[in-house]
This record gives structure tokens, sequence and C-alpha cells, in this order.
């Protein structure tokens, strides 16, 4: 993470401090934030290329700030919380985080975690092979600029969401199981964590689909998983 800027949001000093030195020592360059209103002082979507976000903070909490930051940019933003209820991590992935992580935490895989969201964020602004765009139905996504069209109009993704997306169009009538889209997509072990997986198929639904209830591009298995459906 050589030089990447990284916005730490988090009101406790010594907590804030602890990450921004774990994140120095990887080579990356820590933007630290204090309350919510600061964190989107100082939130440039132009270079900063990871947000880590507490919950509850003075001023603006990370729910307001996180709903904030995916207004103006799809970067990838890790929740922090000392809330470990499962509705808390429901409304923050459904509101637009990539990860969530429940306090106390290890600083370890906090980096592990880091290094593995930059990789994803790298491969699509970084210098790369040039792919050809995929369309299904009304849909057309383009891998190199990290965009999705829907009858010509953008559709405004969050990174998890392109990915779950790409994953699918990549692999049309192939059907999915939880785990298997946990694994491709977080690069993390599956430790049964159906709601991670649930939340980020609803939201693209509500971003692609016309109708929620009866969808036609992520359709469900039954007992199995989901897979791309057969859009017209």
């Amino acid at each position: 993470m050589q030089g990447i800027q990284i916005l730490i949001v988090e009101d406790d000093v010594e907590i804030n401090n602890l990450v921004a030195e774990a994140v120095s020592r990887e080579g990356g360059k820590a933007v630290q934030a204090f309350d919510g209103k600061q964190a989107l002082e100082r939130f440039d979507p132009a270079a900063i290329k990871l947000v880590i976000l507490d919950v509850m903070m003075p001023r603006l909490d990370g729910m307001e700030v996180l709903r904030k930051i995916r207004e103006q940019s799809t970067v990838h933003v890790i929740m922090l919380s000392a809330k470990s209820e499962e509705t808390d991590r429901i409304i923050g992935l459904g509101i637009g985080a990539d990860d969530y992580m429940t306090k106390p935490f290890s600083v370890a895989e906090l980096a592990a975690r880091i290094k593995a969201h930059l990789r994803r964020s790298m491969y699509y602004d970084g210098d790369r092979q040039q792919h050809r765009n995929m369309c299904h139905g009304e849909l057309t996504l383009d891998p190199d600029n990290y965009t999705v069209t829907k009858r010509g109009e953008a559709v405004l993704l969050t990174p998890k969401e392109f990915e779950l997306l790409k994953l699918f169009m990549m692999n049309p009538g192939r059907v999915f199981t939880k785990a298997q889209l946990f694994y491709q997509v977080w690069e993390n072990d599956y430790l049964g964590d159906d709601n991670t997986v649930m939340v980020h198929i609803r939201r693209l639904r509500s971003k692609i689909e016309d109708c929620g209830e009866h969808p036609v591009y992520i359709q469900t298995v039954w007992g199995i998983g989901y897979k791309l459906g057969d859009a017209i």
C-alpha cells in the first residue's frame, strides 16, 4: 500500500493512532479524522482509496458519514463498531459498507482486510489488460472503467456490488452458493455469514432490477444460492 491514502475516522484517539501506525508501517499514508464532520472535510474522492469508519462518533455518526460518502464515491469502506448486534451490521452493509469489524478487534486482522480491499481497488484502478464490455439484457458492465449502465443510464455500485455483478456476468447460468460468493468476492473463509451476502445481493437488486420482488438479473435458486437470470 505504498503511498496510498487511507482515511481513518475514529473519535478514540488511542485507537485512531494505533490504526494510523499500522497503516504507516505498511507504507500507507494515514489521514486522520476524529469526528464525523471532520471526516467529510478531509475526504477527498480523488485521493482517498479506503476509509476506516467508526460508527459511534460525535457531531455526525458513522452511518450518516457513510451515506454522504456514498453520494459521491464508491471507495471501499470498512466500518468499526462496539455494537455486535446483527441489525447494526445489516444496516451498515445495507447503506454501503464493504466490510464490518466489531470492537475490540485485531490490528493485524484489520491490516489484512485493508490489503485485501486495496488489492481489489488497485486491480480496477491500475494498468491492466484490456477487457471487453460485458452485456446482459439491458445491463452493460465495463470492467476497465469500473462502470455499469442500464439502458444507457449510469448505475452507481459499491465495489462489492460491482464484483458480485461481474462474477455473475462472467459465469452466465452458473449457480453460486453463498459460501462461494463470499469466498470469491470477500476473499475470506466463509464462516456461515449469510447476512453479508444476502444484504449485498438485496442492495444490488435494488439498483439493477425494475422490480425487486420479481428479480430478472439476480435470481434465487432456492436451497442453493443465486445465479444470473436469462434477462431479455
